[in-house]
């Protein structure tokens, strides 16, 4: 009852949001983009059928308490697939389990899980001396844990295995996170947008941690943020047994509720969705044959807003804002650039060393191998680590509390995945130009010389990619930072008056104009001369 009550409202947001979006995608696909072109090509198919790592763990069994020890293969969807043994994937036998990491964190340390667990349930923490709820084998755990669903509990025999599957769960985490396509121009900013103005509503704004994986898991993450803290206070003072056993039953609870919740969002979400996209061609036809009305009277909406808010909002950012903004970007800029610095010096070394290869060893004949090996090394965790490492300096320290920032693993996730891209199309350039040469090429020197040539184009090709795609990654991120802490502050004063200009709306355009909406491009323009300078 709880979970479609959240879900119809949620619901509800999506189907006004998905109008804005459908007018905004035909608006762009109309005026065009003017933006800098990317140098660097982009590998239009993705590379599928490969294991972008394999190996052996140990894995606890909760259903008779044992440490087993199980092969574990990471598809190229980044799943991670847990068979019998080596043997069992082999023969192609049914794995034992599948895990998506949306939304997981992974620990190293038991210490740390227990204290996750124990703030879980409040007021059941085991009294020293007794035995905890998990005991590692070895010293070198890996513990994947949920909020929500069930955890899964992993050791290793040495720090170095350790810290290599450490980079193999962050990888498969951080893909499964970024789980709402980007291609979809219309029903990810609808999604996205929606799940925005809901917590808003809430009073919840800023970024929030749970906005990982597909829209599904999305969802059920919301609805459980809602759910839990009911359930605690209903079930909790209900469990028996001792603290240990009370924490394990709550944490199957909670997984159980999170399935049930998960089921009956995929229903309900997927009928929202078919709605909409029933109603497309419909608004798609109004939006292309009185786009020129709706644009008037959204200015004209947006003129008057902009009288009301932006002499509040201008105040606003000049007091509260504009002081910090230099400081947010000097803490985002240093780990960031070193980042992509070190995705450049990675590419360059293993293009160099490929180059050292063939002259000591390989020639032409070895070059179909080495280059095989070269197009996966953007998906390749452990050669990416050095990368993605450089984001964990990130630190907004007393900004993280003034602006109301839940912490930094969104920033440090998007940037990752803008370093893996940006490898990826370096990779795929190289190979699409070392291709074209091929043909002309006679002997181990003259293929030395031009890898050589190659390398150099695409270094500069990759310089004036990565200054582009970090320039908007910043503007992104003041924005996230920047525009939910206005919206807080502007709300007390501005919120309660925004019904009044309902009625500027042309009736047969409401789907396409919102005034929420409306107020927040206002809210944005009064800090964006701020950004862009």
């Amino acid at each position: 009852e709880r979970t479609g009550k959240v879900l119809g409202e949620f619901c509800r947001c999506y189907q006004e949001q998905y109008g804005v979006a459908l007018f905004n995608s035909v608006r762009y696909e109309i005026e065009g983009n003017g933006g800098p072109q990317p140098q660097l090509l982009h590998r239009k198919v993705p590379l599928e059928d490969h294991v972008i790592y394999s190996g052996n763990l140990f894995q606890y069994i909760e259903e008779n308490k044992k440490w087993r020890n199980r092969f574990c293969v990471v598809p190229h969807n980044y799943g991670l697939v847990l068979y019998e043994n080596k043997l069992a994937y082999e023969r192609e036998m049914p794995p034992r389990v599948l895990v998506n990491s949306a939304g997981y964190k992974i620990l190293t340390s038991v210490d740390q899980y227990l204290e996750l667990v124990n703030s879980s349930l409040p007021g059941v923490t085991p009294k020293s001396g007794h035995s905890p709820i998990l005991k590692c084998p070895t010293d070198f755990p890996l513990i994947l844990w949920h909020p929500y669903a069930r955890h899964y509990y992993f050791c290793v025999m040495t720090g170095k295995e350790q810290e290599k599957w450490r980079a193999v769960f962050q990888d498969c985490v951080r893909h499964c996170n970024n789980g709402i396509s980007e291609d979809s121009k219309v029903e990810a900013p609808a999604f996205t947008d929606a799940v925005r103005m809901y917590r808003q509503a809430k009073e919840q704004y800023g970024t929030w941690d749970m906005l990982c994986g597909n829209e599904t898991q999305v969802l059920s993450n919301l609805v459980m943020e809602e759910l839990l803290p009911e359930l605690r206070s209903t079930i909790g003072p209900r469990l028996k047994g001792k603290a240990q056993e009370r924490q394990r039953t709550w944490i199957q609870i909670s997984d159980a509720v999170y399935r049930m919740v998960y089921e009956q969002t995929k229903a309900q979400y997927d009928a929202a969705m078919a709605k909409c996209e029933q109603e497309r061609p419909q608004m798609e036809s109004t939006i292309r044959t009185d786009m020129d009305q709706i644009i008037t009277s959204k200015e004209h909406l947006a003129s008057k807003i902009r009288a009301f808010v932006l002499p509040k909002a201008e105040i606003c950012v000049r007091n509260h804002v504009q002081p910090y903004i230099s400081s947010i970007l000097e803490a985002l800029m240093t780990p960031t650039s070193q980042g992509f610095a070190e995705v450049r010096e990675v590419f360059f070394k293993e293009v160099t060393d490929m180059n050292m290869n063939i002259i000591n060893e390989g020639g032409l004949e070895k070059l179909g191998e080495y280059m095989e090996k070269l197009s996966h090394l953007a998906f390749h965790p452990v050669k990416m680590q050095s990368c993605y490492e450089k984001m964990d300096q990130l630190k907004l320290e007393g900004l993280q509390q003034r602006f109301d920032v839940s912490s930094t693993s969104v920033f440090k996730q998007r940037a990752q995945i803008h370093m893996r891209q940006q490898m990826d199309d370096a990779v795929y350039t190289f190979e699409t130009l070392l291709h074209q040469e091929l043909g002309k090429l006679q002997g181990k020197d003259d293929l030395c010389k031009s890898i050589q040539r190659i390398l150099e184009r695409v270094l500069k090709k990759y310089d004036y990619d990565s200054s582009t795609v970090r320039k908007k990654f910043f503007r992104e991120a003041l924005l996230q930072i920047t525009i939910p802490f206005l919206l807080k502050k502007l709300a007390p004063t501005c919120k309660g008056e925004l019904a009044k200009f309902q009625e500027l709306i042309f009736e047969d355009f409401a789907s396409f104009i919102l005034v929420e909406n409306t107020y927040e491009e206002v809210v944005l323009q009064s800090v964006m001369k701020d950004i862009m300078q």
